[in-house]
């Protein structure tokens, strides 16, 4: 007589989590349509991007839902696989809409000259959304071929998608470290101009709190995942896993809706033309961006 295996179980997806799981499949469908709204009538990279993450998630959470809810559905393989890899390849989306938008906000005219030596040298080469861009691809490729391994039985085939799974999570750390440095530079020179126009919208005058509350939640959630690799029981715990990754995550993703906080492509645009010395504009002061 042959015994069936429920793969969902051995990932740690337990019926207990099915609430959860429904709650944030269906907290991400507003977030979904409210930014789809917005990158129509703002079609930023930013905007679009995170639109993409939020369906991804919608998708993930409706799977873990299914499969903590259901133990036939926990006996296919295929749909754990995809579950695992849906989440976590779908990380990108949100990680580098923020690398976006704080680098879009980096090219607002600021008033101090531009750091010097190594900081400098260091932070023009984490500010390259070539280097960037390449760092997350490579870091979703390895996430997906790890992800596809799961259902081998050869030791060798689990252990080189361990290994695979590893280096993902770290260049997805990486970039969150490097994410969290550059915000922390703007907030510094930012600060350091100490101005903003009376009237602008919350995320004008609050933007250096705001990013930083955006950077430093991707941070910890790689920080967790890097943290329980070599305890991966640890790292599938529900009691640990939702709020170090499923709500940090959604944080990140809710303080993306402060108003004023996303430039415009028009203001971006203008505050480039004032950077190489082209007609100044207004838009930074008073335009509310999406």
């Amino acid at each position: 007589m042959s015994t069936t295996v429920n793969y969902a179980r051995l990932e740690g997806i337990e019926k207990s989590e099915l609430p959860g799981a429904i709650v944030l499949a269906a907290v991400y469908v507003p977030l979904f349509i409210f930014n789809v709204a917005r990158s129509i009538r703002h079609p930023t990279y930013v905007l679009i991007v995170l639109s993409f993450f939020c369906a991804i998630r919608v998708t993930a959470f409706t799977l873990r839902a299914i499969l903590s809810g259901s133990d036939t559905a926990g006996e296919n393989i295929s749909l754990v696989i995809a579950e695992s890899i849906i989440y976590s390849v779908g990380f990108f989306g949100l990680l580098y809409s923020a690398y976006t938008l704080v680098l879009d906000r980096a090219k607002m005219p600021h008033p101090t000259t531009p750091s010097q030596g190594l900081l400098g040298l260091l932070l023009s080469i984490i500010s390259n959304r070539r280097i960037i861009r390449l760092a997350l691809t490579a870091a979703v490729a390895l996430g997906i071929t790890a992800g596809s391994m799961m259902g081998a039985s050869a030791p060798s085939t689990l252990a080189t998608a361990g290994t695979l799974r590893k280096a993902s999570t770290y260049l997805f750390l990486a970039v969150a470290a490097c994410l969290v440095l550059v915000a922390a530079h703007l907030a510094l020179v930012e600060l350091s101009g100490g101005h903003t126009a009376p009237g602008a919208p919350l995320g004008r005058r609050h933007r250096v709190v705001v990013l930083l509350g955006i950077a430093l939640p991707c941070l910890a959630r790689e920080a967790f995942y890097a943290a329980t690799q070599k305890d991966l029981a640890q790292q599938d715990n529900a009691r640990l896993w939702y709020p170090l990754s499923a709500l940090t995550e959604l944080l990140a993703v809710a303080l993306f809706a402060v108003p004023g906080l996303v430039p415009s492509r028009r203001e971006i645009a203008e505050a480039e033309q004032v950077k190489t010395g082209g007609s100044s504009s207004e838009t930074e002061l008073h335009g509310y961006g999406a």
